[in-house]
């Protein structure tokens, strides 16, 4: 019989249980499966990796596949201190992830994410189109190179789902005349568009000049194939309008917003708004600012979702009682629950209950506290994590290799990257030290033991056996991540540290107090058998000085 070592890796295959169950049920069980693990089974026979890798697959399995909420905080400096950029994933059990994403840069910015795939602004000459899941990434030339006043939130990243085609559109900003180099004014004529897949960026213009500030303000959308930011209109109640461009035929068109004007708060100041994505719908947020701090917001957030685009009818979803500190966008909820940061440093969720969209926030849970990164900066997305591939885009032309060093390679990172490399020191110091002292302890205690037969006491005797039990530190063990974990968890895990430090202090102490305890109990105890052997027949004097001697040895090591 054929040992299975020897078996050629075909025969192996074809042998495989798995392998033999209907292909449609293969399937079934590997839809089941994270996209980690799936990687990995690509390995395992060709068969496998056939499955895993094809485009019917990658697409059933992108439909079944979990929503995250993806938070993303750009990269910032607060106090002249430099801090990356970096992003966490709550899946839909509101569980925080605690490795950061590999394809995120330090200074990255988000523009956005669909089936998978992140849409990445880098301060070099090119964008970055990366799977937040299997790591893979490649760079695209921007559309025009040394661009000032540029900004990532002029940006978007979005999918068609009738062409299959993944697009990034551009607001290019208008250029003043008799400036050397390309310059971004206040407004912008052109949107300039690139297919992924294609040879260059094509310019689109728009119906007429439109602000880019309020792109800045207000924020961009894709949902279902169109872009959505809002313009101005004096005219209107809100005095903003919807624009809109259509990434199949790359059409613009307009929306009007409700009629009905939003309720000011008697106390508040300006307001502002905001357009978002709430459960694949296009929403626009307002609320008033505080008169005194115009960051903060007062009174209601109104939020209204585009009910029908074709008949620009808007229904009011949701008038929540107590408005929050900062709106984070472009996605405010995920599942049942609304993403809210607060002015205190934290983010919290909270469940929406109400009728008649007058809501309450109720059950409030505190999902991380978000210093040093500034409030307003946070970004929120849905996302999943998906096997869409990017390697059919990497031979077009517009594909880049960065031509400068970037990422954690620059040097202004590279104080950070000691800190963390100091940590690991600490770790590794620590665990080295819990070690030792725990061998220390299980020698003193058979030290200990081979001496307690020399007592004659049995009060003494006994009351030093109940002591021994007692040098015995519990460190308990804790592996160290192989993978860089995100800024959150960092934390964390600096705080675990430092209680890892304090409480080894602490057992320590109590250690060595209760061993010269044991020694001095031990000693006081031989002493006073040699001082009674000349009349006690039992013990010899030269055993009581033995035992003297083996109790010495034991001072210089525990009482340093």
């Amino acid at each position: 019989m054929v040992s299975e070592e020897i078996k050629p890796k075909k025969q192996r295959d074809e042998e495989c249980i798995i392998n033999c169950l209907p292909g449609e049920l293969i399937e079934r069980i590997f839809f089941k499966l994270p996209v980690s693990t799936l990687l990995r089974c690509t390995g395992v026979c060709e068969q496998w990796h056939k499955i895993i890798r094809g485009p019917q697959f990658v697409t059933s399995h992108l439909q079944h596949a979990p929503h995250y909420a993806l938070l993303f905080f750009p990269q910032e400096s607060v106090s002249g201190e430099p801090h990356p950029a970096d992003a966490i994933l709550i899946d839909e059990a509101w569980s925080l992830s605690t490795y950061a994403v590999p394809v995120i840069g330090p200074d990255d910015f988000l523009c956005g994410s669909f089936n998978g795939l992140l849409c990445l602004y880098t301060k070099s000459s090119t964008l970055k189109i990366a799977n937040l899941a299997t790591g893979e990434f490649l760079h695209l030339e921007k559309p025009v190179k040394n661009l000032r006043g540029d900004h990532f939130l002029f940006y978007n990243f979005g999918f068609h789902p009738l062409t299959k085609e993944y697009k990034i559109t551009h607001l290019l900003g208008d250029s003043i005349e008799g400036r050397p180099r390309p310059h971004n004014n206040n407004r912008f004529s052109v949107v300039q568009v690139y297919t992924l897949g294609d040879e260059k960026w094509r310019d689109i213009k728009t119906p007429e000049a439109l602000s880019l500030n309020c792109v800045k303000n207000s924020g961009a959308v894709t949902i279902d194939g169109t872009l959505y930011w809002l313009i101005e209109d004096v005219v209107a109640s809100w005095q903003h309008a919807v624009m809109t461009f259509d990434l199949c035929g790359e059409s613009f068109a307009q929306i009007q917003l409700p009629a009905t004007k939003p309720e000011d708060f008697a106390a508040g100041g300006s307001r502002r708004y905001w357009i978002r994505e709430m459960d694949g719908k296009v929403c626009v947020a307002t609320a008033q600012t505080c008169p005194s701090l115009p960051r903060w917001l007062v009174g209601k957030l109104q939020i209204w979702e585009l009910e029908n685009k074709t008949e620009q009818r808007w229904i009011q979803k949701y008038n929540i009682q107590y408005s929050p500190d900062y709106i984070p966008g472009p996605n405010l909820v995920h599942g049942d629950k609304i993403i809210l940061q607060r002015c205190d440093g934290n983010l919290y969720s909270y469940e929406l209950l109400g009728e008649n969209f007058n809501t309450e926030l109720c059950k409030m849970a505190k999902l991380l506290d978000f210093s040093p990164h500034k409030p307003d900066n946070m970004q929120s997305y849905i996302c999943v994590k998906s096997l869409v591939r990017l390697d059919v885009y990497k031979k077009t032309a517009i594909v880049r290799r960065p031509k400068q060093r970037e990422g954690w390679e620059l040097k202004k990172w590279e104080a950070w990257e000691h800190e963390l490399s100091e940590n690991e020191r600490m770790w590794s110091d620590t665990h080295r030290d819990e070690h030792k002292e725990t061998a220390r302890a299980q020698r003193y205690r058979m030290m200990i033991n081979n001496l307690l037969p020399h007592i004659l006491d049995d009060t003494i005797r006994q009351e030093i056996s109940m002591n021994i039990n007692q040098i015995s530190p519990n460190f308990p063990d804790q592996p160290r991540p192989i993978r860089r974990l995100n800024w959150v968890a960092q934390k964390q895990d600096l705080q675990n540290l430092n209680a890892r430090m304090k409480k080894y202090n602490t057992i320590m102490k109590a250690t060595d107090e209760v061993t010269s305890s044991i020694i001095s109990m031990m000693g006081g105890a031989i002493e006073d058998q040699k001082r009674a052997s000349s009349s006690n027949a039992g013990i010899s004097s030269h055993n009581l000085s033995e035992a003297d001697d083996d109790v010495k040895t034991l001072i210089p090591e525990s009482l340093p």
